[in-house]
This record gives structure tokens, sequence and C-alpha cells, in this order.
């Protein structure tokens, strides 16, 4: 969590003094960009879908993916008939094949984000994935087409500190699925999204149900000025 926190706090530092160099006001250049934050796992790719088909074949079931839609929590071990423990233990000895097999994006995620980039938008990836996995994970989603640039990447840190870093990057904007990431975020000014999912719809907040709703956000916002 230090790390992440402590790159972001370099990214900003370092990117303020090359813009300094330049004669550019850091509230200049956010006049024509804005700044967005993605969590990864189940807001940009179908991770935890992906993962219940694993679990019907890892151990031999054939549990209907109507079971998975009507889950009112994250965790998808009970349709399988697994106690807690049981899950946790899946989950873990699974993390391979979900992480990194063939989990696929949200439909137009990909492109949407690539249209983002395209228009001088920064794009800034904040997953709770392990910290083993981080490295990982940054060149899995380049393979995927998703524009990734070093620097705007962090990870391993827990669901409910990534307001720290959210803050630290001084987003414009924010997507999450977790309810429990949305709460820590309800009294910060920038704007937040939930990707729209069963464990969440008793949020009643700006909701993306589909990755083409974000051109509509785009094209009615208003940069954040700050700094």
């Amino acid at each position: 969590m230090r790390e992440a926190v402590d790159l972001a706090d370099q990214f900003l530092q370092r990117l303020e003094e090359i813009l300094n160099l330049l004669g550019i006001r850091f509230t200049q250049m956010r006049d024509s960009e804005m700044r967005f934050g993605f969590d990864i796992d189940d807001t940009l790719i179908n991770l935890r879908e992906h993962a219940f088909h694993i679990y019907n074949k890892k151990l031999n079931k054939k549990v209907s993916i109507d079971h998975f839609h009507k889950l009112n929590r994250v965790e998808i071990h009970e349709p399988f008939g697994l106690t807690e423990e049981q899950g946790r233990e899946m989950w873990q000895n699974s993390l391979e094949d979900i992480y990194y097999t063939s989990c696929t994006p949200f439909t137009n995620a990909v492109e949407t984000l690539q249209d983002l980039d395209k228009l001088g938008h920064e794009i800034f990836y904040i997953t709770a994935r392990p910290k083993e996995h981080g490295e990982r994970t940054k060149e899995w989603l380049k393979a995927q087409g998703f524009p990734v640039r070093d620097e705007r990447f962090f990870y391993g840190m827990q669901d409910h500190e990534k307001v720290e870093i959210i803050n630290k990057l001084e987003l414009d904007y924010y997507f999450d699925d977790k309810p429990e990431v949305i709460h820590t975020l309800m009294n910060e000014s920038l704007k937040v999204y939930i990707m729209d999912q069963s464990y969440n719809r008793h949020l009643n907040l700006p909701r993306i149900l589909e990755w083409t709703d974000l051109h509509k956000i785009i094209n009615n916002a208003k940069p954040v000025k700050t700094i």
C-alpha cells in the first residue's frame, strides 16, 4: 500500500516539475483533459463469471449460471456448496487460472478506454490484486488492448485503502463495482460511478450498464479545476 501511494506522489511531483519547466500551469493542462480511474476486476473485465466457470470445471459440477446472476455478494462459492473457508481456499488455489487465462473484458470496455486515451484523457488503474500479481496483471491488460502506462498502474492495496491513492491522484471520475470501495468515496469531490453487478444494486448511484455509456458521460462532463 505505501509503495503505491509513494508512486502516486512521485508521478504527480514529476509531472508538475516537467510542466513548470515548459512554462505550463497544471490547471491549463487540465482544461482539455480529465483523469479517469478504473478498478479492474468486475469493472473492466468479467472476472467473477470467468471464475464461476472455472469452479464448475475444477469441481466437476454443472451449476447453472443463473445462480451466479442471483448472487447478492461478491464471493461466488455458495452455489457450489462450499463453506466460507472452503471458498477462500478455492479462490486462492485457483488464482493462476482466474487471473491469467481467458477472462474476457466487458463489451466495449477496451474500445472505450482506447477512445479516452486518444482524446488525451489520463487513465489510471487501481486494483486490489495482491502485490505479487501486479506486474503480470499489468502486462495481461496490455495484451488485451487496454491503454496502460506503467506509471499510472497501482496495485497491492486493500479495497478500503483505495481512497488514499484516488485522493493523491486527484481523479475527476472513478469507476468500481464493490460497495465497500464506493462507501469510502461518498464524501469525496470526484464523480463516482458503479459498474452494475447483482451485489451492488441496492446502491442509489450513477451506474454503468454498458461501457459505451461512458461516451455520454464524457460529452456532458466538465473538467474539475484543481491545483
